[in-house]
């Protein structure tokens, strides 16, 4: 196919040519490929009855794709076919995919759900178009100097060539000028089904130029840096009110998008429900209500039903319960940058405040901040959470107030993952396996992954489950060796925590638990197996305690690394520029998967459900999605530790937690903690990181690091315990592999559409 399609369009002869040619001839095929199905795709509906009437819109800030050329040919049905004709001529596919960049549209778990969304949306043939905003340089490309992080623009653009451009075209007027944007679309292709797109807004105007040293730049230039960053730095007021300018500019024209495809199907704008629902993925698409409501007020449609129409069509999911995360704009921003929206969110507060005498209800508080998320509760149709847990603490706590008032619109989603790029694309070999033992019917239908517990006790296969997560180790191996002067033994336990950094994810912990194991092994401990503790993280630029948190971990990697009395038993490796394609090596290489956040603070996570997917076993609190983990596997297949989320909720009511109790009584905690500050780690590290980080734990400790510090310790070394019985731990892994249908976001997306969107 490859080789056919090289001769026909003018390449060498495929064993002669370079890998970027095969790149390039592969994605212009690919390319074609995806417009052909796209074309028959729309006439097929219009020898049906027309285009698609009704049509899903999930609007996010956020969209980690990933590579897509894998993606594709797998959804496509080729990559095999594609592999094998490029292996006969010792050509690795793998290397091919290597050429193409990454899209840097997303920062953590939010992206990757609403790329997982977007696959899911094809292969179940839903019309799901994404809208977002296509940011030139990323969230930043990180790189270790030093023992610290450091930002780079991420010029992803350069070298993908599924981003095209397309006519889309819209005028959006901010306080005082206006700008045109521009358009561009990826392809989103379902697994043998229909062709979706992801739209990409745009301002021609922007210039990678005006980046200065690092990722700094200009951020009073609207006109020049709108789409340079994704989350720009907003440690000061001209980078929120970017963030404003960045979230009116999405909003406005996915509105203006949405409201003109919908006339061109037929919409008269009273009836726009019946042709469109739009999912606000978190806080940021907020603005899309208002200003939805003031468009079609310029279509004739009066206040009132606008308002009742726009109720209808919109849908909220909340991802978080953390305060700084739930976004509270003050009105002196939204009068800068969107002052034509500014009357209607007065009038919509003003019907709340009429209706309930409740200020915890008030879209605009008394200080004058306008609360996007109560906005969104208020004037949608639905509000999701996404787990059970997650849910079960909106309704009981952080959003009671609301459930109350509207009880019939809360919903739990719990989060998916797509199984075609985190088991077909990430891991081959175990995909192959599971086709081999019980068919191919679970790619489309995840629960009959079921059936793969009838091996719980079959040698071979689990004597293949040892050998395919060698191979998977050795890969990641040589993959770090190779891209980042890395070395790990594959031999070890690969012990993995990869996330966003963030104190409530708690790295710090896992920091804490290696300066314990590096003092236990000085003491004389030896480990039967070897561990190696892998970190991946990005933290964000403006977050002094997160990045301190990287700091420690470096000196940690650079200390126990070379410590020859340590390093033979226990390393450290924390990985740079944590992203997609790093992840599809990482995940099916894992032993334990970290999972520690504190209880009651992960809206659900969707890495655990990867790592489940690939055989990795939980080692983490009862928290998010874990919940729901624990209860499909059993207690023996999973190491659950740390206080449940009612002692912490009532803690930080009570608002009695001293960190330094613990501190005082644990003297294995309190080793740990002084060797932060330790002539040992200052000879490496910055004073100044270092101890400010040490104090933040001795004073603070927010995220209750120390309470849960003995448990983790001890089940830390139950999980290592485990790992010697191996053919007990391939039993476990089988039942991880087997119960994780239920976390493919198929299964979400179809429960979105049955319970919310109705398409």
């Amino acid at each position: 196919m490859i080789k056919q399609y090289m001769k026909e369009h003018g390449y060498p002869k495929l064993k002669k040519a370079k890998n970027s040619e095969i790149f390039q001839a592969l994605m212009e095929m690919t390319n074609e490929m995806l417009q052909q199905k796209k074309m028959q795709q729309k006439k097929l509906q219009q020898e049906k009855n027309g285009e698609d009437q009704k049509k899903i819109y999930y609007i996010s800030s956020e969209f980690l794709m990933g590579k897509l050329l894998g993606n594709n040919l797998i959804n496509l049905g080729i990559y095999e076919q594609i592999s094998k004709e490029l292996m006969k001529e010792g050509i690795s596919l793998a290397f091919i995919e290597e050429w193409e960049a990454e899209p840097s549209l997303g920062n953590g778990g939010l992206g990757r759900l609403a790329a997982c969304f977007l696959d899911s949306g094809a292969t179940l043939g839903l019309p799901l178009d994404g809208i977002g905003l296509n940011y030139h340089c990323g969230l930043f490309r990180q790189v270790f100097r030093n023992h610290k992080q450091k930002e780079k623009p991420d010029d992803w653009m350069k070298n993908n060539g599924f981003l095209k451009k397309n006519k889309k075209s819209y005028t959006v007027e901010f306080g005082g000028f206006h700008v045109r944007s521009i358009c561009y679309e990826l392809e989103v292709s379902g697994y043998h089904n229909r062709i979706n797109t992801l739209h990409l807004f745009d301002l021609p105007e922007v210039e990678r130029k005006i980046i200065r040293r690092g990722i700094r730049f200009n951020k009073k230039k609207i006109k020049k840096n709108l789409t340079l960053f994704l989350y720009p730095d907003d440690s000061d007021e001209e980078g929120r009110l970017l963030r404003v300018y960045q979230e009116y500019f999405m909003v406005s024209n996915a509105a203006q998008m949405i409201l003109e495809e919908a006339k061109k199907k037929g919409c008269n704008y009273h009836d726009l429900d019946a042709y469109a629902r739009i999912q606000i993925n978190d806080t940021h698409p907020s603005m899309i209500i208002p200003e939805l409501i003031r468009l079609l007020g310029k279509k004739g449609v009066g206040f009132e039903e606008a308002v009742e129409i726009v109720t209808k069509v919109c849908a909220y999911t909340n991802h978080t319960i953390l305060a700084e995360a739930l976004e509270c704009w003050p009105m002196s921003y939204l009068e800068k940058v969107a002052p034509s929206l500014v009357p209607i969110i007065k009038k919509l507060d003003r019907k709340i405040k009429k209706k309930y005498s409740l200020p915890k209800v008030d879209i605009i508080d008394e200080n004058q901040c306008v609360h996007m998320a109560h906005m969104d509760i208020h004037y949608s149709h639905s509000t999701n959470g996404v787990a059970k847990l997650h849910t079960e603490i909106l309704k009981e706590t952080e959003l009671h107030e609301f459930y109350k008032l509207y009880p019939e619109r809360f919903h739990n989603e719990t989060n998916g993952i797509t199984f075609r790029r985190w088991l077909l694309h990430a891991n081959w070999a175990l995909a192959k396996l599971l086709i081999d033992s019980i068919g191919e019917e679970f790619i489309t239908r995840p629960e009959k992954l079921e059936d793969f517990m009838q091996y719980y006790e079959d040698n071979e296969t689990l004597k293949d489950l040892s050998s395919i997560k060698m191979k998977n180790k050795k890969r990641l191996a040589n993959y770090l060796r190779r891209t980042q002067g890395k070395r790990i033994n594959p031999d070890a336990i690969f012990d993995v925590q990869v996330k966003r950094l963030h104190e409530y994810k708690r790295q710090q912990l896992n920091a804490l638990f290696a300066i314990h194991m590096y003092l236990e092994i000085k003491r004389g401990r030896v480990l039967p197996t070897p561990v190696t503790l892998l970190f991946g993280a990005k933290a964000a630029p403006a977050y002094t305690i997160a990045k301190d948190i990287i700091h420690l971990i470096l000196c940690l990697q650079e200390l126990i690394n070379k410590d020859p009395d340590v390093s033979p038993y226990f390393n450290v490796i924390m990985m740079e520029n944590y992203n997609v394609t790093l992840a599809e090596k990482v995940i099916p290489a894992c032993d334990i998967s970290e999972q520690i956040s504190l209880a009651s603070k992960e809206a659900s996570g969707t890495g655990n459900m990867k790592f489940m997917l690939n055989g990795g076993i939980t080692l983490g609190t009862e928290d998010g999605a874990n919940v729901e983990i624990h209860q499909l596997v059993g207690d023996d297949n999973i190491f659950i530790f740390g206080e449940d989320k009612d002692t912490v909720i009532e803690r930080y009511q009570r608002g009695d937690y001293r960190s330094k109790d613990y501190y005082d009584k644990d003297p294995m905690l309190k080793e740990a903690v002084d060797f932060i500050v330790s002539e040992k780690m200052l000879k490496i590290g910055k004073k100044k990181n270092l101890n400010r980080l040490y104090r933040e734990l001795l004073d603070k400790d927010w995220f209750m690091t120390f309470p849960d510090f003995q448990e983790y310790v001890a089940i830390k070394n139950k999980a290592y315990a485990a790992y010697e019985n191996q053919r007990e731990w391939l039993k476990m892994s089988l039942v991880n592999i087997a119960k994780a249908g239920y976390f493919s976001s198929d299964r979400t997306i179809q429960s979105y559409n049955e319970e919310i969107w109705r398409v």
